[in-house]
């Protein structure tokens, strides 16, 4: 028998101070039984760090055709394709031209992430960030959050302060970028 994803009920208030959004919001995400909790983790925060009108989480590692994260504006056009994780080329191409814009959220190496894409095909690939997060610390923060929880995100000069309920955690925001293939 096929499991089921898990739900969690996730309780967010967002102080970005670097873009100037201020939400309070619920969000509920479906974890699928191979999805990892620091990659649910990771997509949650990608939502968190691009959150704007028309954003919406997908199905995850199980949602296909569809990057992690994405934006669609009011006539349902993708305008943002974001990837969680370790995205091949390929699907960075194709949102990278299917959207108007792309980004890449990880926890795992970005080195390696960043070998694996080295050389690739990409469209604009010079204009995708590439932002990492330290793996001890997520892993740390994502084993925190329970099915029901309570998270705040301040983001401030491209660090995070998180709080999974009363627990603290510092994540500093490394960004990196491909070469144009030029």
């Amino acid at each position: 028998m096929a499991q089921t994803a898990t739900i969690f009920t996730l309780d967010i208030n967002l102080a970005d101070m670097d873009r100037n959004v201020y939400e309070a919001f619920t969000l509920k995400v479906a974890r699928h039984p191979s999805e990892t909790p620091e990659y649910m983790l990771i997509r949650v925060l990608a939502y968190c760090l691009e959150f704007e009108e028309g954003i919406a989480l997908t199905e995850g590692v199980s949602s296909g055709d569809e990057p992690a994260v994405v934006v669609r504006d009011l006539t349902g056009q993708i305008t943002a394709w974001i990837e969680v994780g370790m995205p091949d080329a390929a699907r960075l191409h194709r949102g990278s031209k299917h959207a108007g814009r792309a980004a890449v959220y990880t926890h795992r190496d970005v080195r390696q992430l960043l070998a694996q894409l080295a050389g690739t095909r990409i469209h604009r690939a010079e204009a995708i960030p590439i932002r990492a997060f330290d793996q001890a610390t997520i892993k740390e923060a994502a084993a925190a959050v329970d099915r029901r929880a309570g998270l705040t995100v301040s983001v401030s000069d491209g660090e995070v302060d998180l709080l999974v309920g009363d627990l603290p955690f510092h994540l500093v925001i490394t960004e990196h970028r491909l070469p144009s293939a030029g």
